[in-house]
């Protein structure tokens, strides 16, 4: 969709004013701005005073919450390999008895092998999440500079066109 005015926008961000406008709802926004008219969100963006401290405190949340993610998981994954560990160390305990039949060493191996494929599995899960994530904190960063780039040429032209009627006026 296309958004050819502030009232679309504000609809679709669900908001009344650009004073409602939260941190989360600026990020919407600012992944919004590809399928805005430049001049909407031009002419919105100049609203903001404090624009660039704005964008600058949404990305260092969306820093900080990745980063408390990322934490969790390296602990999260730190845990299931120590636990996957300690079942092989017990499996291959059992396995070192003298007495166990031709079955049961068999059965002890397939389950070595199984905590193996286990863990492997797990492993490619974390990596497909950190994709995700690392994908998440891209978008994130690049909605924000996108807002930066906005405002800033937002400004340039309000003041290119400031110029240019001052050198008519004279």
């Amino acid at each position: 969709m296309k958004y050819k005015n502030e009232a679309q926008i504000m609809k679709a961000l669900g908001i009344e004013s650009w004073r409602n406008l939260s941190k989360d709802k600026m990020v919407r926004f600012a992944a919004m701005m590809p399928n805005m008219d430049t001049e909407v969100a031009l002419k919105i963006v100049e609203q903001f005073p404090a624009f660039k401290d704005f964008a600058k405190d949404a990305v260092s949340a969306i820093e900080r919450a990745h980063q408390s993610t990322f934490s969790a998981n390296n602990q999260s994954q730190e845990h299931v390999h120590r636990a996957w560990q300690e079942v092989r160390d017990i499996l291959k305990g059992e396995l070192g008895k003298d007495d166990l039949s031709r079955e049961e060493k068999k059965f002890l191996i397939e389950q070595i092998q199984e905590t193996a494929r286990m863990q492997s599995q797990k492993d490619s899960e974390n990596k497909q999440f950190l994709d995700g994530a690392l994908k998440k904190v891209l978008v994130g960063a690049t909605a924000a500079v996108a807002l930066g780039v906005a405002f800033v040429g937002g400004r340039v032209m309000a003041e290119s066109k400031d110029s240019t009627e001052s050198s008519q006026d004279a």
